[in-house]
């Protein structure tokens, strides 16, 4: 669901929307949960959720309870629903409420200004509403008792929702309303949301999926060019600002829509170097450790606790209190790809150290492995490689070879514009920079050499360093523990935006994380003892964690020197 999500993120919707299914314990800590679904899109994905939430068998306290619940996970904004009976008819809730204007009520009353309110409309009016004027009236009830804005129940032609939205006006209803496009995807998923929504599919559109209704594809495609030629009427009307998609789970119709109707607009600029928090106590977050790049979930988990997050500057971090990790099974935290999937790429067995090598090797290069397979994620890294790592490509390819298992990384970048489609984050007519940064797990025979090259004059002054193994034994020639800005950018009429930063504090946290995912992400695929189990085993407890920084941001980035007279070392013995 969260990859869903952020496919669907890439298009920038104002907003999307969690239904609320009574059956299904939609307010528990399930991950199946409505709650937890509105959480995740909201904290892991950046994106503005509305959460549905129904009357329907559940008392005022019960209710009470989910909105104090919401509010605390940083959900800001309910569809507040009566919803659909359980059984055939409505039965009373006595201790609840029993019109979606009571919960509307309810939750200003309780919660003030808090949440943003969302109602249902009708452009056909309610099927159980006494008339259609009767419906429109209990509309703006529901305005008038809180509501903000209006979505309607789909429907199939476009002057169905022009004809309703002139009716709101002309009774004083004055508040956004937005048509809900439900695109035809399947003969079935229709007939199941015309019967739940009682509504009657026009003759001139039977005519057309009955002789196809066994064919998927050309009712998709058919739903696709109905809702595209539907959608421009209703912009080219002027009384319409946006659309509201009833995608069932299923982006790949309504992104051909918006692709279509000119709506879909991928930005490749970012407002900072790493994926955003939706939550509203991370709206003022700008600075984040650089160790989480890759796993920007990960660190979100980890913090939820925290009441202030850093803005400006990360400052001396002496005790921050990172949240232990142990939940990944979580599925916004473990591997989006199948045990088997897993298999493929990373072996089915293991001979030796240098097969995982390879392994590292594949996924930098994007050549298949051994048998066939590409390698298109690691445990610190859950998706393909990023266009900014692509630059570093030739120079990660060699040294994972010869066993520096890059995880992170950078280029260095001098005043490149913000607007760079690469590297360019922030606002328009800015300037980025970067120090060069390289992060990786190696044997204890390259870190004796590798220590013996960081303390050489060429760059002892030049280079900061960090190195851990996962007893927690470190060596830092970072000054007092203080954190390295590692990216910035210059922005007209700001101050200077230091987003990422290597921290030495925050890395001893990131360590436990990194060190970890040997072990839950990729000796548990194996047997225990196991041969493969055993090589990841021995990797985990005997190799160490580096982090490495080339202060001379204008300079030719010194990284790839520095393990290339490593490896130098390394081949004579005779001067260790």
């Amino acid at each position: 669901m969260d990859s869903r999500f952020d496919r669907m993120g890439m298009g920038g919707p104002l907003f999307i929307d969690v239904t609320w299914h009574p059956a299904g314990d939609p307010g528990s800590d399930k991950e199946t949960s409505s709650m937890i679904i509105a959480n995740t899109a909201v904290n892991y994905c950046g994106l503005e959720t509305v959460l549905h939430m129904t009357c329907c068998n559940q008392t005022k306290e019960e209710i009470t309870g989910h909105l104090q619940k919401a509010k605390r996970l940083g959900l800001k904004n309910i569809m507040a629903l009566r919803g659909d009976p359980i059984g055939e008819e409505w039965e009373d809730e006595v201790e609840g409420f029993n019109y979606a204007v009571d919960l509307v009520k309810h939750i200003r009353c309780e919660f003030d200004d808090y949440f943003d309110i969302c109602v249902a409309g009708y452009p056909k009016g309610h099927p159980e509403a006494e008339s259609y004027e009767a419906d429109l009236r209990h509309l703006k009830e529901k305005v008038s008792a809180g509501a903000d804005f209006i979505i309607t129940q789909l429907f199939f032609r476009s002057e169905t929702f022009l004809a309703f939205m002139k009716d709101c006006q002309a009774i004083g209803i004055t508040c956004p309303i937005v048509p809900g496009i439900f695109p035809i995807q399947g003969y079935h998923s229709l007939r199941q949301l015309v019967k739940l929504s009682k509504l009657e599919v026009p003759q001139e559109i039977k005519e057309v999926i009955e002789p196809i209704k066994d064919n998927d594809a050309a009712i998709r495609n058919y739903g696709v060019e109905l809702a595209v030629s539907m959608c421009r009427e209703l912009l080219d009307s002027g009384l319409v600002s946006g659309l509201h998609f009833y995608t069932l789970n299923r982006e790949v119709a309504t992104t051909e829509i918006l692709r279509r109707l000119g709506i879909w607009k991928e930005d490749p600029r970012r407002p900072l170097p790493w994926a955003v928090s939706a939550h509203p106590k991370r709206r003022v977050e700008d600075v984040r450790p650089i160790f989480w790049a890759s796993r920007p979930k990960s660190y979100i988990h980890r913090t939820q606790e925290w009441d202030d997050f850093p803005n400006g500057r990360w400052g001396n971090s002496s005790s921050p209190a990172f949240g232990e990790l142990k939940d990944y099974y979580l599925f916004y935290l473990k591997s989006k790809s199948p045990r088997e999937e897993l298999l493929k790429m990373w072996g089915e067995e293991l001979m030796s150290e240098e097969s995982v090598f390879e392994v590292f090797t594949c996924y930098i290069s994007g050549e298949p492995n051994r048998e066939g397979h590409k390698v298109t994620c690691l445990p610190w890294n859950d998706d393909p490689l990023a266009a900014e790592t692509n630059l570093l490509k030739e120079q990660l390819e060699k040294v994972n070879r010869r066993g520096i298992l890059t995880i992170n990384s950078q280029p260095n970048i001098n005043g490149k514009p913000s607007t760079d489609p690469i590297v360019g984050w922030g606002p328009s007519g800015g300037y980025v920079f970067q120090k060069a940064y390289l992060e990786f797990f190696t044997s204890s025979e390259n870190i004796t050499a590798l220590l013996k090259v960081l303390k050489t004059k060429k760059y002892e002054l030049r280079v900061n360093y960090h190195i851990v193994n996962v007893r927690g034994e470190n060596i830092t020639n970072a000054p007092d523990l203080q954190p390295n800005a590692v990216t910035w950018g210059i922005f007209p009429g700001r101050e200077i935006i230091q987003p990422t930063v290597v921290d030495p504090v925050s890395f001893m946290y990131w360590k436990d994380e990194a060190f970890a995912l040997w072990i839950e992400q990729w000796a548990k695929l194996y047997e225990e003892e196991s041969p493969s189990r055993m090589i990841i085993q021995y990797i985990h407890d005997n190799y160490y964690l580096v982090n490495l920084v080339d202060n001379e941001f204008p300079l030719e980035n010194c990284l790839w020197q520095v393990m290339e007279d490593t490896f130098e070392l390394l081949n004579c013995p005779t001067e260790q």
